[in-house]
């Protein structure tokens, strides 16, 4: 069981002047200590469940290129890149950076996208769910020619490009590894089973019943269920004084028994010691109505 750290929240109680300092810390605390995956959501404002809109947000692949620099061996990814955000172009371009300034330490993660309070809010498009996924399948087309030795034009329904020149490319063989984000049985997790080299589930009754569909759509389309890794959300909470640290590792060893491969999560509160004897506190989301496992039917 491998074991990653999300941090979902950046507002903390000495603001954003000490941000850079405090983050550089949780960062090389959780590389020092053995976190296989460093994550940050890809969000602008913040997501019901976690707090306010109005609370702290950094812009993520900005944010991941400031932890590359901080770390030396977790892998630096978004959970989850919403497909509506960026040009697949701009995103793949990212990645590839992240990816080659980190030393190969990069993963896509990407997803039909849910905030439409946050995309509204910005001005970003918003189509329906279904023209969502649609997008979703393209922009995978797309970054994976991005990351081939093909530069040529690419002609999709919603992106036409002259040349997918990507130079310098990845790091990482053949390509920068893919998560797809989502527990939509339909769509979600045939794309899983076509396209990505991960997946991220939600801790919830239904999971041992979404990793019997992937392992469905697998055979469909004739995949190893076992090269796909396989990862849950669930916080990391330990409680104030550790008292809940072997209920964690009791999770941990029962979602291993499932077939889970890594836990990414969030601590409550984390506490690293800086120049400045800096809190920095992180909740764990609790997602609501409005958030992604809206999409679980897709």
């Amino acid at each position: 069981m491998k074991l990653g750290l999300q941090i979902p929240d950046f507002t903390w109680p000495n603001g954003p002047a000490a941000l850079g300092g405090e983050l550089a810390a949780i960062a090389r605390t959780a590389d020092g200590a053995g976190f296989e995956y460093l994550a940050v959501m890809d969000h602008f404002f913040q997501i019901r469940g976690v707090g306010p809109s109005e609370n702290d947000m950094l812009e993520a692949y900005t944010t991941l290129g400031f932890l590359a620099a901080h770390t030396e061996r977790a892998t630096l990814l978004t959970l989850i890149t919403g497909i509506q955000y960026r040009e697949p172009g701009l995103l793949a371009k990212a990645v590839t950076t992240l990816d080659v300034l980190s030393g190969g330490r990069a993963m896509l993660g990407i997803g039909a996208g849910w905030n439409e309070e946050e995309s509204r809010g910005l001005g970003f498009p918003f189509p329906p769910t279904a023209e969502r996924f649609e997008r979703l399948e393209e922009a995978l087309h797309y970054v994976m020619q991005m990351w081939s030795d093909d530069d040529g034009p690419f002609d999709g329904r919603f992106t036409k490009a002259e040349r997918l020149l990507n130079s310098p490319q990845a790091l990482s063989r053949p390509h920068p590894p893919i998560m797809v984000g989502g527990g939509g049985e339909k769509k979600t997790l045939r794309l899983v089973a076509q396209y990505a080299q991960a997946c991220n589930l939600f801790d919830t009754p239904e999971l041992p019943h979404k990793l019997d569909v992937l392992r469905r759509h697998c055979e469909d389309v004739g995949r190893d269920y076992d090269d796909i890794t396989k990862t849950v959300y669930h916080s990391m909470g330990v409680g104030t004084n550790g008292d809940g640290t072997q209920r964690l590792i009791d999770e941990l060893g029962r979602l291993a028994d499932l077939g889970a491969d890594v836990v990414i999560g969030s601590l409550r509160r984390c506490r690293v010691s800086t120049t400045s004897s800096a809190s920095a506190p992180t909740s764990s989301p609790s997602p609501r109505s409005s958030d992604p496992r809206s999409l679980d039917h897709q």
